[in-house]
């Protein structure tokens, strides 16, 4: 085949979707050679913006260009994950998406994307774990005494939860691995629960590290454990749940990056890698573990995983709880 033919070939394959154009490995060696947009769901303050913020900004100092943080709020998250989904697949528009962006593939079934098929997973950056706090009243001191009460007095106790979120899911999955029913109690906001929860109005809660901080320190709440796999570094004396009395419970917030799912892998692992190096840094690590996050270091195909096993859980538990879905 002549040189022309050759060329003439693989023009048709690009054409036809069986090729990739053979410039791909020149944009990833340059890359990135413009400002780099990381998206948002949600509006600034939150674990998730100032996660995007501080990464960012680290970002920047190794790869040499801006990064933007944008915050896209709206619709749960999928306002910005929509507009991540249908980006160019050049790696220039990513995203921060948290938790409640595998939420909502088990609640929804008219998203305009799939968040597995449309999104490319980058790293997860953080994790945070919620905590399981009573009221000081209620005569219980570890989770096996919790779980114990629960028994004695089925469908008794409540918890607060906001909406179909973490701390909502957190309970269903403390439910259903004891074998109990204590009852959500819908609040506004994270805040509010908690401060029905010192007032006595509801018997425990979810609430995240930062958010449970200063009512533990007055003693108007009372931590049980930790939410997540490992204890944290913010309350290093709390247990988990795991090691409490329910073995394998695992249930935390969680930040981690993502781009459009045709972006060249090359530009996923140069990405990956300099996420790798500023996650490394004390001053970064110190920076997450003051907001009560956990910094992570992992590969795309850990993400992946993790995302998978994620949505499978969250599926599972709003059927559990029997959650209507969209």
């Amino acid at each position: 085949m002549s040189s022309k033919q050759e060329g003439i070939f693989m023009m048709l394959a690009i054409v036809a979707g069986i090729a990739q154009p053979f410039f791909t490995d020149v944009h990833a060696q340059t890359y990135p050679s413009k400002p780099i947009r990381i998206l948002v769901g949600v509006v600034p303050g939150g674990s998730t913006d100032v996660t995007a913020r501080m990464v960012g900004q680290k970002i920047a100092e190794q790869l040499g260009q801006s990064v933007i943080v944008e915050n896209r709020s709206g619709a749960s998250g999928a306002i910005a994950a929509e507009r991540a989904a249908t980006s160019p697949a050049d790696g220039y528009t990513l995203m921060a998406a948290s938790a409640g962006d595998a939420v909502l593939p088990a609640l929804r079934n008219d998203l305009p994307y799939d968040f597995q098929r449309d999104l490319a997973p980058i790293a997860r950056l953080a994790t945070s774990p919620y905590v399981l706090v009573t009221h000081p009243s209620l005569p219980v001191r570890t989770v096996k005494d919790l779980i114990a009460l629960a028994k004695s007095q089925p469908g008794k106790l409540n918890y607060g939860s906001t909406g179909i979120s973490g701390a909502f899911l957190a309970g269903a999955l403390f439910n259903q691995m004891a074998q109990i029913s204590i009852t959500p109690v819908p609040f506004k906001g994270g805040a509010e629960a908690a401060i029905a929860n010192a007032a006595g109005q509801i018997e425990m809660n979810y609430p995240t590290i930062t958010a449970a901080l200063s009512f533990l320190s007055t003693g108007r709440l009372r931590a049980l454990s930790v939410t997540s796999a490992k204890r944290s570094s913010l309350l290093p004396a709390i247990p988990t749940v795991d090691e409490s009395g329910l073995p394998g419970y695992d249930r935390a917030a969680w930040v981690g990056l993502l781009a459009q799912s045709r972006v060249p892998r090359e530009i996923i692992t140069r990405l990956n890698g300099a996420v790798r190096t500023v996650l490394g840094s004390a001053d970064l690590k110190d920076q997450l573990q003051k907001q009560g996050l956990e910094p992570l270091i992992n590969a795309p195909e850990e993400f992946a995983a993790f995302i998978r096993r994620e949505i499978e859980q969250n599926i599972k538990l709003i059927k559990f709880t029997g959650v209507k879905t969209e």
